[in-house]
């Protein structure tokens, strides 16, 4: 008898979300479990295995699940391995979807990047339905990117195309990034790169701002919206700056596969028209004229959390029973 329901767990940096899927799309059961407390990946799958057989439970067991689907940073869909994940606290590779499947009675699970899984989320049950090219920016802890053209994603030969948040953007003394390299778009636009550019912001200028009354080390992009939203003139141009950069990258992204649609979602879309207007202005000024007015670029449709999930929960539909 065909399983009813799969798994999709979105793995973030900061938190898990996970949820049992009908084949309508429908997240039936859904919890959470924070990652980054865990420095050792067994202590998390044993967390990770728990919380999910007590949502499994609820949906009638491990009986009715066909398989699991799991969008991770640096995920690889063709090993089932994390490796070298800058934002998760886990370094190498980690046989994720292995680890995964022990400890749930071998059910199957497959792994792909969690902007991938973004990706297929909006293209099943989002913005991008209907459409064949499209690209996903994730703007969360770091910054991801799911790139569809003629309707499939964009893996590459070894499973890791598409690290659009690794782009580097400024060659000339950038800021070191967790991969490793210099000057990367996921080091000033994810939260955490606004986070950091408050903390330049308050040092080398002179100007009143509510985000002093804070730590400077304890500040996050979320502390820097609430400042932008009471008028907060250095709040303001943290967001035009970020924008700006986001609009300038996307030129470039869209000469590259002259998507669509560029779809963003994750926690600084929270931000809207602050970080929306100045990115289109930049997209603007830099657009290739053959592309000018050609793709969109819109905010997702789905909540924060079911994009990715819903995208990861497609893969479990794809695998083959044991």
């Amino acid at each position: 008898m065909e399983k009813p329901y799969v798994v999709g767990i979105d793995i973030g940096g900061t938190n898990s979300v996970f949820g049992v899927v009908d084949a309508r799309g429908t997240i039936l059961y859904s919890s959470s479990i924070k990652t980054s407390k865990h420095a050792d990946v067994n202590d998390y799958i044993d967390e990770l295995a728990q919380a999910l057989r007590m949502v499994i439970d609820q949906a009638g067991g491990l009986d009715k699940i066909k398989g699991i689907g799991v969008g991770a940073p640096n995920g690889n869909y063709f090993s089932g391995c994390i490796e070298f994940a800058p934002n998760l606290p886990w370094k190498g590779k980690i046989p994720l979807a292995q680890l995964i499947s022990e400890k749930l009675d071998g059910v199957p699970v497959t792994l792909t990047n969690d902007a991938n899984a973004a990706a297929i989320g909006e293209m099943t049950y989002g913005a991008a339905r209907g459409m064949k090219d499209f690209i996903v920016i994730t703007l969360g802890t770091g910054v991801g990117s799911g790139i569809v053209i003629g309707g499939n994603l964009v893996y590459g030969h070894d499973g890791f195309a598409g690290e659009l948040g690794h782009v580097i953007v400024r060659r000339n003394n950038g800021r070191m990034c967790g991969c490793g390299r210099q000057g990367c778009l996921e080091a000033y636009t994810s939260a955490t790169g606004v986070a950091r550019t408050a903390r330049e912001y308050l040092e080398i200028r002179n100007d009143d701002s509510v985000l002093r009354d804070l730590d400077p080390d304890a500040i996050t992009s979320k502390d820097v919206f609430d400042a932008a939203m009471k008028g907060d003139p250095i709040a303001l141009e943290i967001f035009k700056t970020t924008g700006t950069m986001l609009g300038e990258a996307f030129a470039d992204f869209i000469a590259f596969s002259s998507p669509e649609a560029i779809i963003l979602f994750g926690g600084l879309t929270k931000a809207g028209d602050l970080i929306m207007n100045p990115i289109k202005e930049a997209l603007d000024k830099n657009i290739l004229k053959v592309f000018e007015g050609k793709a969109k670029v819109l905010f997702s449709q789905l909540k924060e959390s079911d994009a990715a999930v819903l995208g990861a929960s497609a893969l479990g539909w794809e695998v083959k029973e044991v």
